[in-house]
């Protein structure tokens, strides 16, 4: 029996690497076979899902936070031209500023050196995970970095994104989450759109008329308008690029995990991207925490584990594999049961 282990990240507190790795353990030390596959949704983690299972190597960059402070980063590139950009690591919420924080000066510039400097190392298609972005500035920012640096060099831009929200609405959906007071909402959202109608006349593309826009701070309606980005749902993207069918269809069982469980996982998220692949393979959880009011989602998973510490994490690694092996014995044992069982 092999069981594929590939959670999510716990955001803030583990990598998806870690997860899977203590729970692999767990799964291995009750004797059954574990493949560890950490995944993400375009968010947090991204890079570092995509670098490890594409097995790219890291480009390093020295580029510039939302503020302009400086900031090294690295870019994953694999051998055969994909390379991996997150844009939190240039452009990210969480960065530090020691001049402030200032939502309306927070830009993409460092997140288009990075773009940029895939593109100079013979990246022929660059993928762009969107999510925890501090800036809204329409990919302005970013925009300026790639021209100054060469442009894209004919590599395909790929953003990555888990919303729908279009342009001129990210101000309002997402500015408040970034510090924006009610005026510099409005502020924003008029610069938003005199830049939409700029990108209009001079490219002949109006972001404000496409979903996915929106993203980080209309960061992807910059792109799609520019440059003719494709904009996609991460976690089916990502889900795709790592083979994850293949190697769902060569396992007996499948492990997910987050942070948190709760109603929205399954809208978009990377859990329920996984769920609607899963078919009759049981899907188990280990999750840090779950909602009480989770409702019917509940009866999604096999079992939910909570494990908040790599102890934990071992231990339900252990007991899945243990009920995981239990379910497929009795399956088996079973006249009518599906050979695959």
């Amino acid at each position: 029996m092999s069981i594929l282990v590939a959670p999510d990240s716990f955001k803030g507190t583990f990598t998806a690497a870690q997860v899977a790795g203590h729970i692999a353990a767990g799964i291995r030390s009750a004797g059954a076979a574990a493949r560890e596959l950490p995944v993400a949704d375009g968010g947090e983690g991204t890079t570092e899902a995509l670098a490890r299972g594409l097995d790219a190597r890291p480009v390093l960059v020295t580029t510039v936070g939302p503020w302009g402070e400086p900031v090294e980063a690295a870019v994953g590139l694999t051998a055969t031209g994909t390379a991996v950009v997150e844009l939190a690591v240039a452009s990210g919420l969480n960065l530090p500023s020691a001049g402030g924080r200032d939502p309306l000066t927070a830009s993409t510039y460092g997140t288009g050196v990075m773009i940029a400097e895939a593109a100079r190392h013979g990246a022929r298609r660059i993928v762009v995970a969107a999510g925890g972005s501090a800036t809204t500035d329409g990919g302005a920012g970013a925009i300026a970095a790639i021209e100054e640096r060469g442009g894209l060099r004919s590599a395909e831009l790929v953003i990555l994104s888990d919303v729908t929200t279009p342009f001129s609405d990210a101000a309002r959906v997402f500015g408040p989450q970034k510090g924006a007071g009610p005026a510099a909402v409005e502020l924003l959202t008029h610069k938003l759109e005199l830049l939409a109608a700029e990108f209009a006349r001079d490219y002949g593309r109006d972001p404000r008329l496409v979903d996915r826009t929106g993203a980080a701070g209309g960061f992807s309606g910059g792109m799609w308008a520019r440059y003719g980005a494709r904009l996609v749902s991460g976690a089916d993207y990502v889900l795709d690029l790592l083979g994850f069918d293949a190697q769902l269809a060569a396992s007996s069982a499948v492990v997910v995990g987050e942070g948190r469980l709760d109603s929205q996982t399954g809208q978009g998220k990377i859990i329920g991207a996984i769920l609607a692949r899963a078919g009759t393979t049981p899907v188990y959880a280990v999750v840090g925490s779950v909602d009480p009011d989770l409702g019917d989602y509940a009866d999604s998973f096999a079992r939910i584990i909570v494990a908040g510490d790599p102890a934990a994490m071992q231990a339900a690694g252990a007991e899945l594999a243990r009920a995981a092996s239990a379910a497929s014995h009795a399956a088996g044992a079973a006249p009518a049961a599906p050979a695959h069982l």
